[in-house]
């Protein structure tokens, strides 16, 4: 059967990335499971360069290490995410509720409890086990080896040096970078970089990696596309997680003070979705800018000014909106926590949609992922370089 991608060049790499969001990280395996509806079974990874934050890192791991058979690594993603239960990612007992959550509020309450201070509200260790047992991180470099994989990125914020680092594994002409605030850090990709890169700041706690406490790497990360080109992208395409990206949202008045939940709503906002809508933003002047330079002078001095090609595919609906409709399907000491800080109210949806790990809400944020993402499907197969006669037939055989 004719392979229907056409093998990256070095200066034909196709970036993927896949942002921070918690449980909204579900629309991703929706977009991703479209995808691989499209593509010939049996293909290879079409992404050379993976680039993953959050709960966006553990989605990209996945793949990087089924990156010789793209569809198992789909396949694999959707039968966890569709199966999602809240107990699957934090403690959900009630003993484990009190162990954390009542002592993180009681710490709040009182200044500190000394040596007894809790590290977070939600204990984690349910995802740290899931993890282990799904994911064979020594594949990772096999991929590289084989050349289906040419590098991946998970990105991570040091809680002393206040620096985003992105910890990469991948070919060996991949080099360390250093930026204003960011770094670019090689790695052997464990267990311990996914959870660092997902650990929602105050909900979660951070991981030690080497000499350094590390949490969610969406926050300080002020260009959230720079390392899938640090590591050899000319190309991107990017999965977000908020509807209608750029567009000014109309002021409503209101006389009730935010609650608790609708401010950590907005914190997470800041931090999951704001810095890659403005990435974005940079990313297209300055492709504008290059247009307007002759080919031959792009190059002058060192700058080596590049064109970058990019897709994005984002939410058709707001997943506050949705998450809103399953609160009720999380376990009752959640709710009963959720409920004393506002989230379960409508202004409180947004806080929800990071938490709600639960069966039905990410099932329906897969299938609207999928949904958008075929309405694009003649895009994302130009995107792709895919011939459509080529994949009807692939998909056939």
């Amino acid at each position: 059967m004719a392979n229907a991608i056409k093998t990256p060049a070095p200066s034909n790499r196709t970036g993927l990335l896949l942002a921070g969001g918690g449980a909204r990280a579900a629309y991703q395996v929706g977009v991703l499971k479209a995808i691989s509806a499209l593509l010939p079974r049996r293909t290879a990874n079409p992404f050379p360069v993976i680039s993953g934050t959050s709960a966006g890192a553990i989605n990209g791991a996945t793949l990087a290490i089924h990156a010789a058979n793209f569809h198992v690594g789909v396949h694999r993603l959707v039968n966890v995410w569709e199966n999602f239960r809240a107990h699957h990612v934090f403690r959900t007992d009630a003993l484990g509720v009190l162990g954390t959550g009542a002592q993180w509020l009681a710490a709040m309450m009182f200044g500190g409890l000394g040596k007894h201070n809790p590290h977070a509200l939600l204990d984690r260790t349910p995802l740290h086990e899931l993890l282990s047992s799904k994911l064979a991180f020594q594949r990772i470099q096999s991929a590289v080896d084989e050349g289906h994989l040419h590098a991946l990125g998970i990105t991570c914020s040091g809680y002393t040096s206040g620096q985003s680092v992105t910890f990469y594994q991948g070919a060996h002409e991949v080099t360390p970078w250093r930026r204003a605030r960011r770094i670019g850090c090689p790695a052997q990709i464990g267990i311990e970089h996914l959870m660092a890169s997902s650990a929602i700041p105050l909900m979660f706690k951070a991981i030690m990696i080497h000499r350094e406490y590390f949490g969610d790497g969406s926050m300080r990360q002020i260009a959230p596309i720079s390392p899938s080109l640090h590591m050899g992208a000319d190309r991107m395409f990017i999965v977000g997680s908020r509807n209608q990206p750029l567009q000014d949202t109309p002021r409503i008045k209101t006389e009730d003070y935010p609650s608790v939940a609708q401010v950590t709503g907005h914190v997470l906002n800041s931090i999951f979705l704001d810095s890659l809508e403005a990435d974005l933003e940079r990313l297209h002047r300055v492709n504008r800018t290059i247009s307007l330079i002759p080919a031959g002078d792009r190059n002058e001095g060192g700058a080596a000014l590049r064109h970058v090609d990019v897709l994005v595919i984002a939410p058709s609906e707001e997943l506050g909106t949705i998450a809103s409709r399953h609160a009720k399907l999380l376990p009752g000491t959640i709710r009963f926590m959720l409920e004393r800080i506002g989230a379960l109210s409508t202004n409180g949806s947004n806080l929800l949609s990071y938490l709600l790990f639960e069966q039905d809400y990410c099932r329906e944020l897969i299938a609207l992922g999928y949904h958008d993402a075929m309405e694009r499907r003649d895009e994302i197969l130009k995107f792709l370089n895919v011939d459509p006669a080529l994949e009807l037939r692939g998909n056939a055989a």
